[in-house]
């Protein structure tokens, strides 16, 4: 697997789509033996490899399961059944911002954005001022960001995100 950078096999993700929320409900406590949810495979068995240095682009008609491969491979979602392997240190810009703490100030997510992608301490102090310098928000990153307006916000998650220095840049297109 090494000229591999992303092995997707056999991947399949089932939702279950209820008419009632307290179908759900019934169903998780066990109170009822008739299914009583629609299967709806957002993915039926999806395989394929992307090679090293290789751009691939996923492209397809809404609902057809272009954001759910992309939260699989990145692990932000489980598949249903099937595999992915990684070969390489990946970053994602899904949805900016999805891993930050509203609470928490700029500097304590790009900390913890740092950690959550494997950094140590060290390795995010020697990216901090880079990341600072992109983001270009000030002061502001002493604050926490639930107070940025959405452009700081924006910009800090992408200088995360990019500054990184990923194998595999994973970019969903809105």
């Amino acid at each position: 697997m090494n000229d591999i950078a992303i092995k997707v096999d056999n991947i399949s993700k089932l939702y279950k789509l209820y008419d009632k929320p307290s179908d759900r409900f019934k169903e998780a406590l066990g109170l009822t033996r008739k299914q009583r949810y629609k299967e709806h495979y957002a993915l039926n068995n999806v395989s394929f490899d992307v090679k090293r240095g290789e751009t691939v682009g996923i492209i397809g008609t809404n609902g057809s399961g272009k954001s759910t491969i992309l939260k699989i491979i990145t692990g932000v979602l489980n598949p249903t059944s099937g595999n992915v392997a990684i070969n390489g240190r990946i970053s994602a810009l899904l949805e900016l911002g999805a891993g930050f703490n509203m609470e928490y100030t700029g500097i304590e997510n790009i900390y913890l954005n740092g950690t959550m992608i494997g950094f140590s301490r060290e390795e995010i102090d020697q990216k901090l001022q880079d990341i600072l310098d992109f983001a270009d928000i000030g002061e502001f990153v002493n604050q926490p960001v639930k107070t940025y307006s959405s452009g700081m916000f924006v910009r800090l998650a992408f200088a995360v995100a990019i500054n990184i220095e990923p194998e595999i840049l994973i970019v969903q297109r809105a």
